[in-house]
């Protein structure tokens, strides 16, 4: 089996006072490993709802999630925060990296959560700033790089334990036109050169169009899920100014 995730009936009901709130209506879904996918939907859709089960960020009402064949969705906070740190990297619109510390110590940090020594914790940080592009910026702390070298940095970070997943949140939510073409080709070239498999939370239809496969989310379902080899405009108008 090929399947990194299988969800079948996931209902996700949020309690206000006395009311109870649907979020998610019986998701059946399977992304396969090396997946590029792109979630999409209107606020309110679920797709945010769905990203939090996914990276074991929130617990569903009712239904199972498995990853790598693991029913995970009812493992403790502490099984939880394990999987995180092992399995999973994030990337947010914030690029969420500490002011003062050096794009090399900002990517070493999950490494030091896990116990891995100075050595290899330093190899590996370095190793992962080069697959980003940012090999000749490591000593450089965020206020010294550009919305788009930052969030390579934060993309470094996510990548640094060799997750099995990496979850985008609107990872290109603070970055102009340029910038944002910029980061997606980075995300493709991962995807496809590295074998990452890559899921995307966006409300816009030209960085989703980045992706092998989009998922409309609407009123707590799924209303669309499509494969396309589809390129960006974006990327394509960077690519002709270049």
């Amino acid at each position: 089996m090929n399947d990194l995730i299988r969800v079948r009936g996931l209902h996700k009901v949020y309690t206000i006072g006395d009311i109870e709130v649907p979020a998610l209506s019986g998701i059946d879904l399977e992304i396969s490993r090396s997946e590029f996918v792109a979630v999409m939907g209107a606020s309110g859709s679920g797709k945010s709802t769905f990203m939090n089960i996914l990276g074991c960020l929130d617990r569903p009402t009712e239904g199972a999630y498995f990853l790598e064949g693991q029913e995970v969705g009812s493992l403790s906070p502490e099984e939880w925060a394990h999987i995180r740190n092992r399995k999973m990297g994030f990337v947010f619109q914030g690029f969420n990296l500490l002011s003062r510390t050096s794009a090399l110590e900002n990517v070493e940090l999950p490494l030091m959560y896990n116990g891995t020594q100075g050595k290899e914790r330093r190899r590996r940080a370095l190793e992962m700033l080069s697959l980003v592009g940012l090999g000749d910026r490591v000593h450089h702390t965020p206020n010294q790089l550009s919305g788009g070298q930052q969030q390579r940095v934060a993309i470094a970070r996510a990548l640094v334990n060799r997750p099995s997943l990496l979850l985008a949140d609107e990872p290109t939510g603070n970055l102009d036109s340029k910038t944002s073409a910029e980061i997606m080709e980075l995300l493709r070239r991962l995807n496809g050169e590295e074998g990452i498999t890559i899921i995307l939370v966006t409300h816009e239809q030209d960085i989703a169009a980045y992706a092998g496969r989009q998922i409309q989310f609407r009123d707590g379902v799924i209303t669309s899920d499509k494969r396309s080899n589809q390129r960006s405009a974006i990327g394509d108008q960077l690519t002709a100014e270049r």
